[in-house]
């Protein structure tokens, strides 16, 4: 009797390892690792993944059966089902929490299937099965185990097609096709017998004789001149028979003209050939591509991609923001065409599913894609890149919360192939590595055929708001003007969204806040509501104070909407787009944004820090940052170092082609370090300042970090958990650990919840991971009562 391993729907500990199942004999070996099946549990069927297969189990009493197959294919290759493993032992989370990461959207919500068959043999051959059709939907309560069984085989062989016909909207499109039946005698029989005015059907006829066995989409027919109606006409005669193909949807939104990689500088070839060696060798070495903004990492990236490639191996290329997909997407189809598959979360779920499939299947070869196609089921790979490795987006926020450049390394380490992570700033943590010889270090310090960084000003605004009150300098005002009559181009900064930052009484001091957090509202013009970033919460703006009635009351601060509207007002000519999370959220707003401006259909883009990195706009020689302060503003260690990155980044994109470029940043803060090396670019000096701060602080990279996370509905419940929690780390942990807190979050309460939290700084620590994991089997009790306690390993957000 053979047994399935399975791991239940339920995320708990108690349910964290594979429950055994016996398999009904006639689906022995047929069930395989990495498929979806449903079974008992208690009084109720929920779904499972097969983790694994035996022979036997260590179970003595009887094994509940499979109660029915969900997949009919492996959907969760090995690879990935020990990636899972991996992977919440690390983050400390469900291993059912995993394994669902990794499937698309749209295939964890319940779906229906279709069997395809892939031949008029199969059809002829199973009529039980497919009853003289070409595709049928596959419901498990007609078969029994015996055909289940059959279907299974088929398609091992690749006589079906399973699809999934999924009920959220992912499902696939299926294309009407049809094929002649009539060989070479019979289509000169039926001419004979057609009357002379069926002009249709002897046209179907004729193209029959060219190319009798063809499958043709009702499109391909109807550019051939046959309607719909004489094909159904044929079909009925038994001409043709019709057929369905399913149709791939296509997520790329314009065609690209094919392009011939690059003479390389020499920075960039001994690159190469590093990169080269290590993926022709097989070896799992991590290197640090440390190259100034339009030092030619993209044409690095390809050429690596291509070798890959050539050695008959995958690729996989990782970008942290959308925003940065499509120009990125755009250079590599134009290298590698077809093979180059997209996933993100701006793709509709039919896409990302499409794409999925053809990654899955091996018809896509180069993945690009955000955070979570690192996950992506591409085989035999060959080379992993991550573009701007700095960037905090690739961390997780949710369980579980992975760092995607360490489950790179760890795909990398399987498929025995080189990481190459790559930046204009690379964290901190990675550039210490490079240093010890952990990472190999790669360099491009100079742009490519030589061309200047741009000159980088500083603006004093303590001094600039003695003379007005604009949130513009006067520097910047004229040099935007200057570019305008150049007809250059110009990108603005300002890290906040909405109109303005919070609205206030000027009688009372009222300000408005949201009903389930601790924080202001947001003023949002265009759609007149102040809204909660953090929950969600909206109401509209209100005409009078509501609590002294008061008509004096308006915004503070100033937003991404309020920086546009005094932009178009201050220059009336000239061609504004806005480009912020509220402006991109339809679907291909992203690329239509980039695509007007890199056309020269409008002359300023602003925005928030989506549009700071990544971007090469030829035509940009003038980049205005606003508000340079803003991420020095929040209570968190690496604020420094955030800010230097987005200064660094931003100001990369003024100049990137032969015209001279130029950089205005303001801020309050002139004399700190952090903004006065961005001026500079002089990350050598950066690493060395802020690494002696680390040092001092006993922070990252020179100590690693936990951060234990409690919230509940009730603060004093919260408060007094993480205090047990505090205690209980004391006892179990060296001395030599550093435990901070508990202390409230920043922002305590969001969404009714109280949130506290614990960090954790340690060197070596050999208990820690038992300590933690009692920590988690004891707040399940605690869950009950509506407390949840979340552990992050190496979080980015201390706030």
């Amino acid at each position: 009797m053979q047994v399935a391993q399975v791991i239940v729907d339920v995320p708990a500990r108690q349910t964290n390892n594979p429950f055994s199942y016996s398999i009904p004999d006639n689906l022995s070996n047929q069930i395989e690792p990495g498929m979806r099946v449903q079974v008992p549990f208690g009084n109720r069927k929920i779904t499972g993944f097969v983790v694994g297969i035996s022979d036997n189990s260590n179970f003595d009493g009887k094994l509940k059966p499979i109660s029915d197959l969900i997949d009919l294919y492996p959907v969760i290759n090995p690879e990935l089902l020990n990636l899972a493993d991996w992977l919440a032992d690390q983050t400390y989370s469900f291993k059912i929490s995993c394994l669902q990461t990794m499937l698309p959207g749209g295939m964890r919500t319940k779906n229906k299937k279709k069997l395809i068959a892939k031949n008029q043999d199969v059809i002829e051959q199973h009529p039980t099965i497919f009853h003289g059709q070409n595709e049928i939907e596959y419901d498990r309560g007609n078969f029994d185990n015996k055909t289940l069984a059959q279907i299974l085989n088929l398609q091992k062989a690749g006589e079906i097609q399973v699809e999934y016909d999924l009920t959220n909207h992912a499902r696939p499109i299926m294309l009407r096709a049809y094929k002649g039946v009539l060989n070479s005698e019979q289509i000169d029989e039926a001419l004979k017998s057609v009357r002379k005015n069926a002009v249709g059907q002897i046209k179907l006829l004729n193209i029959l004789k060219g190319q009798p066995t063809d499958n043709l989409l009702l499109s391909k027919w109807e550019s051939m001149g046959v309607t719909a109606s004489t094909l159904k006409s044929a079909e009925k005669k038994g001409w043709v028979t019709a057929t369905s193909k399913r149709h791939i949807r296509n997520p790329f939104l314009r065609p690209v003209d094919p392009s011939k990689p690059f003479n390389l500088h020499p920075d960039q070839k001994n690159a190469v050939d590093s990169i080269n060696q290590a993926i022709s060798t097989k070896k799992d070495q991590v290197f640090l591509l440390e190259g100034v903004t339009g030092s030619g990492k993209t044409e690095v990236y390809l050429q690596s991609i291509a070798h890959a490639l050539e050695m008959g191996r995958s690729a996989l290329m990782l970008v942290p923001e959308i925003t940065l997909t499509p120009q990125i997407v755009g250079r590599i189809r134009s290298r590698f065409g077809d093979q180059v598959a997209m996933l993100h979360s701006a793709m509709s779920n039919g896409e990302r599913y499409d794409e999925w499939q053809r990654i899955n299947t091996g018809k896509a070869k180069v993945v690009v894609g955000v955070r979570s196609a690192v996950f992506a089921p591409l085989k035999n790979i060959g080379l992993i890149i991550m573009d701007e490795e700095h960037d905090s987006s690739y961390k997780q926020a949710d369980n579980p919360r992975y760092q995607t450049r360490d489950v790179a390394k760890w795909r990398a380490a399987y498929n025995h192939c080189p990481v190459v992570l790559g930046s204009a700033t690379p964290s901190l943590e990675s550039r210490a590595r490079a240093m010890k010889g952990v990472y190999t270090l790669l360099s491009l310090p100079h742009r490519i055929n030589r061309h200047a960084l741009p000159h980088v000003s500083i603006i004093d605004m303590k001094t600039e708001m003695t003379k007005h009150q604009s949130v513009m300098s006067n520097k910047l005002a004229d040099a935007i003007q200057v570019r305008l009559d150049k007809h250059e181009q110009i990108i603005l900064l300002l890290n906040r969204r909405g109109y303005s930052s919070f609205l206030m009484c000027r009688d009372c001091g009222y300000v408005p806040r949201c009903p389930n957090c601790d924080i202001s509202l947001t003023m949002h013009k265009d759609t007149h509501t102040l809204n909660c970033h953090y929950c969600g919460h909206t109401e509209p703006i209100p005409r009078v104070c509501p609590q002294c009635h008061s008509k004096r009351i308006r915004g503070y601060g100033t937003g991404s909407q309020q920086l546009e509207e005094q932009v178009r007002n201050m220059f009336p000519t000239a061609r504004v787009l806005r480009m912020d999370v509220d402006t991109t959220r339809k679907k291909g707003s992203h690329e239509a944004i980039i695509d007007k401006f890199g056309a020269h259909k409008a002359d300023i883009l602003l925005g928030t820090q989506m549009i700071a990195k990544g971007l090469d706009f030829p035509e940009v020689t003038l980049v205005g940052v606003l508000n340079a302060d803003s991420a020095l503003q929040f209570p968190d260690f690496r604020s420094s170092e955030r800010t230097f990155e987005l200064l660094t980044q931003v100001s990369g994109r003024s100049g990137r082609a032969d015209k001279t470029g130029e950089v205005i940043i303001q801020t309050f803060n002139p004399d700190h370090y952090a903004i006065k090396l961005a001026q500079t670019q002089d990350y050598e000096k950066f690493y060395a300042t802020e690494m002696r701060v680390r040092h001092e602080g006993k922070y990252p990279p020179y100590y690693y970090t936990v951060k234990l996370t409690g919230n509940s509905p009730n603060e004093n419940q919260t408060a007094s958990e993480m205090f047990g929690i505090m205690n209980f780390l004391k006892k179990n942990l060296s001395s030599e650990a550093i435990i901070l807190g508990p202390t409230p979050k920043t922002i305590t309460r969001i969404n009714n919840h109280y949130y506290y939290q614990i960090i954790i700084k340690y060197r070596r620590e050999p208990k820690l991971k038992p300590t933690l994991d009692d920590i988690l089997i004891h707040s399940q009790k605690k869950q009950r009562q509506g407390l949840q306690i979340a552990i992050d390993n190496e979080p980015l957000d201390f706030m």
